[in-house]
């Protein structure tokens, strides 16, 4: 029996590594089920749940959950989850509720740029309808209005630097049509990045019970996002002015400073790191939420995301001891 088994077991890898490594002339796909609660960036051998290298090779993956030696005064409450990310080291530093459903609120926008970025040159002319147009108090947003104009490379600064969910907006029904068509493109990239556990509804974060992701998704679509220069560029920049303009011609000039405490200087920086930018997140459901990139003495890089943190200050200490880990 024990030999029928281990047939078994090379026959399945067999099929497996040939999937994997794209042997012959034959193609091979690997289903995953998207309602898993494991973010799909591997499969599994029956016996030794060890990681196929094709999923893995590049990321970072989840280990066991880490222990209290790492903990804010705050306590392990005071946040929802938390992870660092090694990118040189392909590890995962810290880890504590990889995979538990959460809302991302403005980390959202994160993935909004990947898919601007995928689909439009940065000197592409964006237009708003009265979609752009939110008239809540308490929404970031720079008031556009329908006939509004500028290029989707001023739009993903001000998306990214002040968070202004009108011009996620603007960016989504250039980009795909209708809001309900980006969202659509936003869940495809999702799966594509093995982002199994998120579900997106719109470009801004605006909360929905139906719009969530996980710590690692976070990652997942965060990693996406820095291999582009021009993401990187973008966030690491601490205040921003330009001019876009009117329906009707007329110059519109708009400035701002970044939403990230350790960039725009509320915050001080652990002396070991040095962050070089993120995106930031906070509505009512979603706590206070940030994923960023930072670099250590040696200049390796780090990803840490930090979600539902109770209030800003708990967030950006987390983060802090996170990056006193470098």
């Amino acid at each position: 029996m024990r030999c029928i088994n281990k047939v078994k077991d090379l026959f399945v890898f067999v099929i497996c590594a040939a999937a994997v490594c794209g042997c012959g002339d034959d193609s091979y796909g690997i289903p995953y089920d998207k309602d898993s609660t494991k973010s799909a960036f591997r499969f599994e051998s029956q016996d030794t749940r060890e990681c196929a290298e094709g999923f893995s090779a590049n990321l970072c993956i989840p280990g066991e959950e880490s222990t209290s030696e790492n903990e804010i005064d705050e306590g392990p409450d005071s946040y929802a989850a938390a992870m660092l990310f090694d990118l040189k080291g392909r590890k995962t530093l810290y880890c504590k509720n990889p995979y538990e459903r959460l809302y991302p609120a403005s980390m959202t926008k994160v993935l909004t740029a990947v898919i601007a970025m995928e689909n439009c040159d940065m000197d592409q002319v964006l237009v708003a309808d009265e979609n752009c147009v939110l008239t809540d108090n308490d929404v970031q947003k720079i008031r556009l209005k329908p006939g509004d104009t500028m290029t989707l490379d001023q739009a993903l600064h001000i998306l990214l630097i002040y968070s202004a969910n009108d011009v996620a907006n603007l960016i989504a029904v250039n980009v795909g049509g209708s809001l309900d068509g980006f969202a659509e493109m936003m869940n495809r990239e999702a799966l594509a990045l093995g982002a199994t556990n998120s579900h997106f509804v719109n470009p801004s974060g605006l909360h929905d019970d139906d719009h969530y992701t996980t710590a690692y998704d976070m990652y997942l679509i965060f990693n996406k996002a820095i291999s582009y220069g021009k993401f990187i560029e973008i966030i690491s920049m601490s205040d921003y002015s330009t001019v876009y303009h009117g329906a009707s011609g007329e110059d519109i000039p708009f400035e701002c400073e970044a939403t990230n405490r350790f960039l725009n200087g509320k915050y001080p920086t652990p002396q070991n790191a040095t962050v070089i930018g993120g995106k930031t997140g906070t509505t009512q459901a979603a706590g206070a939420c940030l994923v960023q990139l930072a670099k250590d003495a040696s200049d390796n890089s780090y990803i840490s995301v930090v979600m539902r943190a109770e209030g800003v200050e708990t967030l950006y200490k987390k983060t802090s001891s996170l990056l006193e880990m470098l």
